[in-house]
């Protein structure tokens, strides 16, 4: 599915109508009509992925209150001008990362999944970008996402065996590894390293 597409876009915008309008509807008969249009904005997605209608309900209608999108963080740690980065369970590899969890701030969030997936622990020195995913991935979920790429630096700490990573390394700009391209895209990584050479940069945002 591609962002874009009038069918797609429609379809998470009556979700988002929908979910909103269960959340703050006094009237029940109006809470139904809700709940409908998310079915329907659901029924939409199924028929053009081809998905399954109750995976598809599962994965894009299973929040309550109003619709924001959800944070994601990278974080770039840098040592000798190489950058870490680990290798997830199917090959690819990533800047440590992922969804930001509810009791952190993003920030702390970059710091534990550091921690989690490359087993260093690691200090935010600054932003490097807060950018809109769909404008810089090829795919779309249904949700808007905004991942936000920290600048870091190692304190310490060395990779452990864990149930997301097989392995962590540190790469040249030139000599990347085969990269995650629906999380952190190559452009992306070299923004990294533009970051780090650039003692006057300015944060990128969308």
């Amino acid at each position: 599915m591609k962002k874009g597409d009038k069918l797609i876009d429609w379809a998470m915008e009556l979700q988002a109508i929908g979910q909103t309008g269960e959340a703050y509807s006094k009237d029940v008969f109006d809470t139904e009509r809700y709940q409908r249009i998310r079915e329907i904005a659901a029924e939409l997605l199924a028929a053009k992925s081809g998905l399954d209608f109750e995976q598809v309900k599962g994965l894009f209608c299973n929040e309550i209150g109003y619709q924001t999108p959800k944070i994601a963080t990278r974080a770039a740690i840098f040592k000798d001008d190489k950058i870490l980065m680990v290798q997830e369970k199917e090959g690819h590899w990533s800047l440590p990362g992922g969804w930001c969890d509810v009791d952190q701030s993003p920030a702390d969030n970059a710091v534990k999944e550091a921690k989690e997936e490359s087993g260093l622990d690691i200090k935010v020195t600054g932003v490097i970008a807060i950018q809109d995913h769909f404008k810089h991935h090829g795919s779309i979920q249904p949700y808007g996402i905004a991942d936000i790429y920290y600048m870091c630096q190692p304190l310490g700490g060395e990779f452990k065996a864990n149930i997301e990573t097989t392995q962590a390394g540190w790469f040249g700009e030139d000599e990347l590894p085969n990269v995650a391209e629906n999380k952190n895209s190559t452009a992306q990584i070299k923004m990294c390293f533009a970051a780090r050479r650039d003692p006057n940069w300015k944060t990128l945002f969308d």
